[in-house]
């Protein structure tokens, strides 16, 4: 969808790279180096690292970065290095470089986890069968939310994240926090016009009236989907691994209960389906199953999950209307804006149908 295209050579000097690799990932072996696109994007692209023992992969900046991008490789990579030691499924970090001389982006080296993830193609995300059927598709939630417990239950301080975020007032910050990005797109994406999205207005006066203050604090990864995790192949749904950290931070990881689960059927009002169509609902536990799941896990309750699901859709709906923002800048093709306008458009007009139902 993205019609991005990478120039391998520009994004590996290999001789260098293999210097570095010499000195500080003796694992991955002593053959010469064989490095393939494994996943190429907006934000960072991920190359396979072959020298005859285990595979590993080096996630980096794409040659021409966006704004942060730099930042958000480093930011996983302290995250993926801290959670080494604990029991979260996620990818080993091996190593991680700074110096710009090397390759000429700063990068690390992850372990190559074995898995499969879903897959978004013509509107829709696909799973590796069986699990794009019941009864296999209805473990997958259960696997990520087994995930999530674990993360949740870290302690964010002994490993070394005290200072990953900002801890304080977390859930108080988050409408100003991002209603000012949304209201940044038009000025940084010259082209795009501020457009009136219907159901904004009234999610974002329920969110300032029905604030939390915040109790719980972990860590958040924050982009939680079955499109950033892997799954090991065949069943029972096991979770492999949680990849895509870029969003990861320090508040009430609730957040990512939220964001999973905004979209899922809600046992109160069956007949409210899922904004985006990207996912059958029919074939996934309701939101308050996973909830209590989760709650059960981690010592949380359900009281404020409603106030959860809402606040994550708000700010996905003000994250990804950057996509429609980049696509009127001809920064990305048209049917990828069109396509963020639906999802953006849809979100917010359920998430404000779900709180006159609420109310």
């Amino acid at each position: 969808m993205s019609g991005i295209t990478h120039d391998l050579a520009a994004l590996a000097d290999i001789p260098r790279l293999t210097e570095w690799l010499d000195a500080h990932i003796p694992e991955l072996g002593k053959g010469a180096l064989r490095t393939e696109l494994l996943h190429g994007g907006t934000s960072n692209v991920v190359l396979t690292l072959d020298r005859g023992g285990p595979q590993m992969v080096l996630r980096r900046p794409p040659a021409v970065p966006p704004p942060g991008a730099e930042r958000g490789v480093m930011r996983e990579a302290r995250v993926l290095s801290a959670l080494n030691p604990t029991d979260v499924p996620h990818p080993i970090c091996y190593g991680v470089c700074e110096d710009r001389e090397v390759i000429g982006m700063p990068f690390y080296v992850m372990e190559k986890v074995e898995g499969w993830a879903g897959n978004l193609r013509d509107e829709q995300i696909h799973n590796e069968p069986p699990f794009d059927k019941a009864p296999y598709e209805y473990g997958l939630a259960y696997a990520i939310v087994g995930g999530l417990i674990k993360l949740a239950n870290v302690d964010y301080k002994a490993i070394g994240l005290e200072t990953f975020g900002k801890a304080n007032n977390f859930l108080e910050r988050q409408v100003d926090r991002w209603a000012g990005q949304l209201a940044s797109y038009p000025e940084k994406y010259p082209g795009y016009e501020k457009r009136h999205l219907e159901g904004y207005d009234e999610v974002e006066a329920w969110l300032r009236a029905n604030a939390r203050p915040t109790r719980d604090i972990g860590i958040i990864h924050g982009d939680i989907a079955t499109t950033n995790v892997l799954f090991r192949h065949g069943p029972p749904a096991r979770l492999a691994a949680m990849i895509d950290w870029e969003l990861s931070t320090i508040g009430d990881p609730m957040l990512d209960m939220g964001w999973l689960c905004g979209g899922l059927r809600d046992e109160r009002f069956p007949d409210m389906t899922s904004a985006h169509g990207l996912i059958d609902v029919t074939n996934a536990p309701t939101k308050q199953a996973l909830g209590q799941y989760y709650c059960a896990g981690t010592g949380r309750d359900m009281a404020d999950f409603d106030y959860f699901c809402i606040l994550a859709g708000f700010k996905v709906g003000c994250i990804i209307e950057y996509k429609v923002a980049a696509a009127a800048a001809g920064h990305l093709p048209t049917e990828v804006g069109e396509f963020f306008r639906r999802s953006v458009d849809g979100g917010f007009k359920r998430n404000a149908e779900f709180i006159r139902r609420i109310s």
